[in-house]
């Protein structure tokens, strides 16, 4: 596909997720100019799915006074599966209305722009080694950690899809063939280990068996122990709260472990962290890095650095238009 190569000009990055769809104009060199959200139409019909994301970029344009003549590309994150190289969503889970949906010919039709679709990881993985954490870096492993666990791969400045495209799934590696049955299927995935979930889960099930112990958890919840969110774990243990650091620790080993796997087999130049979670758990990096030689083969894996993403919130904005920028291209 044809992509962006002027240095000036503006790119069009879209992120399309199941309740919203964020647009902005973005800049060469990763700035955010301008930004709007709108909801997204997910369990509708595949046009007016689409028409969610036109109104999106409409919206922006119109708020964008001008600034139409400057748009070289639009590139749009959209949930898996789906197809990096044709641009159509197969048949994501959050996106019923989107099966087998030619998702770039369409925005391409009708904008006579170029278009490049790929799912958020991936395109945030990209964004971070174009302008973000990961610049300067010749090979960059990224992991968004949230709600759920997404990564991405970039090489040499290039997305690795892998054969067909699925390539990248980090987040369904399993680190206990034993452990909890995934969403995916799988077990011990380290999604369904150390996502959000799970912290608050642990958290909750620490509580209920040491009710006698003083935690400002129970506090944070109202007393009601099931309330109890990864969001609050990390806030009592910035508080200084014991029980809380004791499960941030236990998230420590579980990602040390899966990283010192990512680690042996990808041997990256960095690693990079971002997501809700994952910025809570940033004062842990140096911990998680200190464990790595515990869970590596790789005898030099402590040269890895593990740093926090640039792109928060914005991640899927930025990646979208990363995906449009001339510097990257597809493998």
């Amino acid at each position: 596909m044809t992509q962006v190569s002027a240095q000036d000009g503006l790119v069009v990055g879209v992120d399309v997720g199941g309740t919203k769809v964020a647009a902005g104009l973005v800049a060469h060199g990763g700035k955010i100019t301008q930004q709007l959200r709108t909801p997204m139409v997910a369990n509708g019909t595949a046009a007016e799915g689409l028409s969610a994301v036109t109104t999106a970029i409409d919206s922006l344009l119109t708020a964008g006074q001008n600034t139409r003549p400057l748009i070289h590309g639009i590139g749009i994150c959209a949930p898996g599966p789906l197809d990096p190289l044709t641009g159509i969503v197969i048949n994501p889970p959050n996106l019923p209305c989107w099966w087998n949906f030619p998702l770039a010919a369409s925005v391409s039709q009708i904008y006579s722009l170029p278009v490049e679709v790929d799912n958020d990881a991936n395109a945030a993985a990209l964004a971070e080694a174009q302008w973000g954490a990961g610049r300067g870096f010749r090979n960059v492993f990224y992991a968004t950690i949230g709600t759920g666990i997404g990564t991405g791969i970039v090489f040499d400045g290039k997305i690795y899809h892998g054969r067909t495209g699925a390539a990248g799934e980090g987040g369904h590696v399993s680190i206990d063939y034993a452990g909890p049955r995934c969403r995916c299927g799988k077990r011990g995935c380290i999604e369904t280990m150390a996502a959000g979930p799970a912290i608050a889960e642990r958290a909750r099930l620490r509580l209920a068996a040491e009710a006698s112990r003083p935690s400002s958890l129970r506090d944070l919840a109202a007393g009601d122990v099931n309330s109890v969110t990864s969001e609050m774990v990390g806030q009592a243990c910035a508080a200084g709260d014991a029980l809380a650091k004791e499960i941030l620790r236990e998230e420590v080993n579980l990602l040390a472990f899966w990283l010192g796997n990512i680690v042996d087999l990808l041997d990256p130049d960095v690693v990079i962290i971002g997501g809700g979670v994952g910025t809570m758990l940033s004062p842990f990096f140096e911990d998680i890095r200190n464990r790595l030689p515990e869970c590596c083969v790789n005898s030099r894996c402590q040269e890895v650095p593990i740093v926090k993403a640039r792109y928060g919130a914005d991640a899927g904005v930025a990646g979208g238009a990363a995906l449009s920028w001339g510097e990257n291209s597809k493998s």
